[in-house]
């Protein structure tokens, strides 16, 4: 190895990084609020539009059924069209979408619009995933999408107080301040569509961004990283779907997101009743303490990961603290250690994301893992709707969310399960050999 070879692939990752982590990123950020904001809303737009915690449930909840069927036909078009192309159409037409939100006047037209923000959002994660891939190797891998995937909480983190601000400070030509959040949050998505198309570069080769021996470098180290697993295996589209291993992967995300998404939608109201003082903004500023320990842990866990070559525990350590941490909430009356267990839960749910993802393109080549991450997660994010919906039943049935999170922490201890007794060949990823590990369900 030449001397010169390490300062150009410490030059050459970091250039390719401060390229594209930040712009996807903000863009994930920016989704994350179009999609969770309706959490918020609930504070003032379920008493406007009458809508009871069942209605309210199946509204969180309906986003993901088109979410589910449009995955996996948006991610093979992304792969038709480019990147570029198609991930700056999901964010314009999702922006449009978040801000036609702000004029809904009954139950039904929320059910229509958030089933169409999740057909238009449908492909934007698995294909940024798979973007992602296009420029970083194995050992990288679960770091970058824990830089990536961090922009969830940080949307909680800017959204909630941003949210509760607006709803409660601006209420222009007499309409109500959670019509302005939906349509002032919506815009950013439409301009970063188009900003998208311009910024983005499909593949290492057409990045005029870097310098030739910059450029050459990696693709050649991208060539390598693949031929180097030689487990890996190419199947069509469908037999990607059907495989054991991606069913498998995809009822665990599937159990986990109807435990993650049940608490994310329903965290405002569940902090409302801690107290029947609480402003909206302060909502919004309890509800930025969980997602602030989410984020460090995440980032913190995703590092280990990768130091360490090792995903099965590492998937599977944080939804054990994700069910205890949900256990003590919903037994606790304390509302301190409630939020403080809170904070323990989402930060074991969001440091299982990273090495979870790792996870198929260990067993599957670049083309097909596309395919089933798309898969894993439109089947995995069903429990988006299962869980916010069963939350809304439970809550109106017993008129005491507590009752609802023991209801998620028994899922998240279920996902927990299934995680640890994966059979996975847990060598070690050295520098030197990047070859993964081998997986079976």
């Amino acid at each position: 190895m030449s001397h010169l070879e390490p300062s150009l692939e410490k030059r050459t990752i970091r250039k390719v990084t401060w390229r594209i982590i930040p712009f996807v990123f903000i863009c994930y950020i920016i989704s994350y609020i179009d999609r969770a904001n309706l959490g918020y809303a609930a504070l003032e737009m379920n008493k406007d539009l009458a809508l009871s915690s069942e209605v309210f449930g199946f509204a969180s909840g309906i986003f993901f059924i088109g979410y589910f069927l449009f995955e996996v036909p948006s991610n093979v078009m992304m792969q038709r069209f480019g990147a570029r192309v198609w991930i700056a159409r999901i964010l314009v037409t999702w922006g449009i979408l978040a801000v036609i939100t702000g004029f809904i006047q009954s139950a039904m037209h929320l059910y229509i619009l958030r089933f169409l923000l999740g057909v238009a959002e449908a492909g934007f994660f698995p294909g940024i995933i798979m973007y992602l891939t296009f420029w970083f190797r194995s050992k990288e891998r679960a770091t970058t999408i824990a830089l990536f995937t961090a922009a969830i909480p940080v949307s909680y983190i800017i959204g909630a107080p941003l949210s509760t601000w607006i709803m409660d400070s601006i209420n222009w030509m007499n309409i109500s301040g959670w019509r302005w959040m939906f349509i002032l949050e919506g815009l950013p998505a439409v301009i970063l569509g188009v900003v998208t198309y311009f910024y983005l570069t499909d593949s290492p080769k057409n990045a005029k961004w870097l310098k030739i021996e910059e450029k050459e470098w990696l693709i050649q180290e991208l060539k390598k990283d693949t031929e180097s697993r030689k487990d890996v295996k190419h199947l069509g589209i469908m037999k990607a779907m059907i495989n054991p291993k991606v069913l498998f992967l995809s009822f665990i995300y599937f159990v986990y997101q109807t435990g993650s998404l049940g608490v994310g939608y329903w965290m405002p109201q569940i902090i409302k009743g801690f107290s029947d003082t609480l402003t909206n903004i302060q909502i919004g500023l309890i509800a930025t303490i969980p997602y602030i320990g989410a984020t460090i842990g995440m980032i913190f866990w995703s590092r280990h990961s990768d130091s360490k070559g090792e995903r099965r525990l590492h998937s599977a350590i944080p939804l054990l603290l994700a069910s205890i941490g949900l256990v003590g909430a919903g037994l606790t009356g304390n509302p301190y250690l409630a939020i403080l267990l809170i904070t323990l839960s989402l930060t074991g749910m969001y440091s299982f994301k990273a090495p979870f993802w790792a996870l198929p393109s260990l067993f599957l080549t670049q083309s097909t893992a596309s395919i089933a991450i798309a898969s894993i997660n439109s089947v995995g994010n069903l429990g988006g709707f299962v869980g916010p919906y069963t939350i809304g039943i439970i809550n109106g049935a017993t008129h005491d969310i507590k009752v609802g999170l023991l209801f998620l922490s028994s899922l998240l201890l279920i996902s927990f399960l299934m995680v640890l007794f994966m059979k996975v060949d847990d060598r070690k990823s050295q520098i030197e050999n990047t070859r993964p590990q081998k997986f079976s369900s």
